[in-house]
């Protein structure tokens, strides 16, 4: 049986539920696309929770009239078992549910990805990461704007930074998958530039922010900013329009600085700068503000050092492995192909199962 507490807070939740039902059929809502995105989204995040408490109340109901009428009834007694497990089933179901999560998990993401030690091989291998985050993306039909890139000699990505967003509201977005990808990556392959095939170790790294709803939430005084505009440029440094619409943002107080020049005007670029400037400044924000966050954060990158890794891909093996959890697989060429789903999973449940154990 549930615990007076859990018990009163899936009451309360599933009034909440309701409320939300009643604000998301108001018209007056879906004039603030903001607004109503979040109503969607915290309504989507309670849907499986409502629905299993009432099947749960359902079964119970079920196996309370089964156990009366037993005695009477051969037909009877032989369902309890089955309801008896179902109603089991149900409470842990719910109670996982009921466990902790992440308050950005059905959020957008702002992700940079960057090169490291490893020089060209490493900017080869930040390219090959961006590919498959992108390739995982449209496996899960979200989509991809690539804000900012500069490349090296080879056509490597010395730096890249993309918006991952999903079509729909859903409790689980883009965040819940891609926030365990922050952090160092390491590669070991030949290199296209050794001549005796020898594999080398290099490193790039992975940063994942949560977008804001709504830039305007977070507090960004104008005077606090640098804004310098100057003319985009694509591979090899050729121009790729012919006015100064590119923007760089400097944020003084934070020293943090964002580029923008993949839109086609300076106030697109502007705006799409503002964007990851806002997601850099509330997960710094998070990150002062929490201890928990802080740790979090931690297991991101801190310097792109092959030391530090998350996750080591080796091309020989076709092996991937996760050294977080001691995930391993042979599927390499999949995995960059964007089939990343078996290991986010696994990440997944590690994080559930981590949540679970703090709650308790």
């Amino acid at each position: 049986m549930p615990s007076t507490d859990a018990a009163t807070k899936v009451d309360a939740l599933v009034a909440e539920h309701a409320d939300l039902e009643r604000q998301l059929s108001d018209p007056a809502l879906h004039a603030d696309a903001g607004a109503a995105r979040r109503v969607g989204r915290r309504f989507a995040q309670l849907a499986p929770i409502v629905a299993t408490h009432r099947k749960l109340e359902s079964a119970r109901g079920d196996l309370e009239a089964a156990r009366e009428l037993a005695s009477e009834d051969a037909s009877f007694a032989a369902e309890v078992p089955d309801l008896e497990a179902l109603v089991a089933r149900l409470e842990t179901q719910l109670s996982d549910l009921l466990a902790p999560r992440d308050t950005h998990d059905a959020d957008d993401v702002v992700m940079e990805v960057k090169s490291g030690e490893g020089g060209e091989e490493s900017a080869l291998f930040a390219a090959d990461l961006a590919r498959m985050y992108i390739r995982y993306a449209e496996r899960h039909g979200w989509n991809v704007t690539v804000l900012d890139e500069t490349f090296s000699d080879l056509g490597g990505y010395k730096d890249a930074t993309l918006t991952i967003a999903s079509k729909g509201d859903s409790a689980d977005g883009v965040w819940s998958r891609l926030k365990f990808e922050g952090g160092v990556h390491r590669v070991q392959r030949v290199p296209v530039t050794e001549s005796q095939g020898r594999v080398h170790t290099s490193a790039a790294g992975v940063l994942v922010y949560p977008e804001p709803d709504d830039v305007a939430e977070v507090q960004i005084d104008e005077s606090d900013l640098r804004i310098d505009v100057y003319r985009s440029s694509g591979k090899g440094g050729q121009g790729v329009n012919t006015t100064d619409s590119a923007v760089r943002i400097t944020h003084l107080p934070s020293g943090i600085v964002v580029t923008c020049q993949n839109e086609r005007s300076q106030l697109q670029n502007k705006a799409r700068a503002m964007v990851v400037l806002a997601a850099r400044l509330q997960a710094l924000a998070e990150e002062q503000a929490s201890a928990d966050a802080s740790a979090d954060r931690a297991s991101q990158i801190r310097t792109v050092d092959r030391s530090e890794r998350i996750r080591t891909y080796n091309y020989p093996e076709n092996r991937i492995t996760d050294h977080r959890i001691g995930f391993k697989a042979h599927n390499l060429d999949q995995v960059l192909d964007g089939e990343l789903d078996p290991m986010l999973d696994a990440l997944a449940a590690a994080d559930r199962q981590a949540r679970l154990q703090e709650q308790e």
